[in-house]
């Protein structure tokens, strides 16, 4: 295969009680690509081509958002590896190598610190794990502005209803350090977020959060985490995500990606794409 992206084919997929709607491609060693906020599976348009030269890709839409369902809660990292492990068995995949970005890094933390778990091996970009320790710096003058504004249940898509597409702006401007997105990718994303139901789910992420990071506490203090893992890092998170990951892996391999935003697979996939490849296989 090409890395012609005529090549993906968009599936729903019934799992974990919820239909996952999943960019599908290639054939090989399953890797799994999970997206964060405010993005779908075509995050990752860039890299899936590629990938599926020697790989079958998976690449959902997590619950709540893009084409897959609007589900009313389910938002902690633990049902959101349930929905991954859920999903690779509907796909009859019994081991993949996991990506993830932003939202998704607690979730496929917890998918691979399962014994036996689904991960072969495991990717985590621009992101933190709970509130372990080692991102004190990165936190020094707390945490970014809008996890707040997203906490309060409610208020954020009351607010922003009507002004979406100015609002995701931002993020993809600041996310690039001002190069932004394709065109085309950026009205996939705004289009996915437009509209009260759409923001309710994806500020749900951040209206987990402690949720979450109670389940990875509990976790870490249970378990260690076996499986070689990549921490990569840009702006503005940089090594923060890899000091965390430091005190509980027993394989770890980190990377900072220079002059890079925090939406790496679409700001640097040149950069990416090297090291995804040579970690992968």
């Amino acid at each position: 295969m090409s890395a012609a992206q005529s090549d993906i084919a968009v599936r729903q997929i019934a799992a974990n009680g919820i239909e996952i709607s999943v960019a599908l491609a290639g054939d090989g060693p399953a890797v799994l690509l999970l997206h964060g906020f405010p993005h779908t599976w075509q995050l990752w348009r860039a890299v899936i081509g590629p990938l599926a030269q020697r790989h079958r890709v998976i690449a959902p839409d997590l619950r709540g958002l893009g084409g897959s369902t609007r589900a009313t809660d389910g938002y902690d990292a633990r049902t959101l590896a349930d929905d991954a492990a859920a999903l690779l068995t509907a796909l009859g995949e019994p081991r993949a190598t996991v990506v993830a970005i932003d939202a998704a890094v607690p979730a496929a933390f917890l998918l691979a610190l399962r014994r036996p778990g689904p991960v072969d091996r495991l990717v985590l970009m621009e992101s933190l794990v709970g509130t372990l320790p080692g991102a004190e710096p990165f936190l020094a003058g707390g945490p970014p502005w809008w996890f707040g504004f997203h906490a309060v249940p409610g208020l954020a898509e009351r607010v922003l209803g009507g002004h979406e597409p100015a609002y995701l702006d931002w993020f993809l401007h600041t996310g690039t350090l001002g190069r932004g997105v394709p065109e085309a990718i950026r009205d996939a994303f705004v289009e996915a977020y437009t509209g009260v139901e759409s923001l309710r789910c994806a500020f749900s992420y951040y209206r987990a959060m402690p949720e979450t990071a109670e389940q990875i506490r509990a976790a870490v203090t249970a378990t260690r985490l076996t499986v070689p893992t990549l921490a990569i890092g840009a702006h503005p998170v940089g090594d923060a995500l890899a000091s965390q990951l430091r005190p509980v892996a027993d394989d770890l391999r980190s990377h900072l990606i220079p002059d890079c935003g925090h939406i790496i697979p679409l700001d640097r996939p040149d950069a990416l794409l090297p090291l995804l490849v040579e970690f992968i296989d």
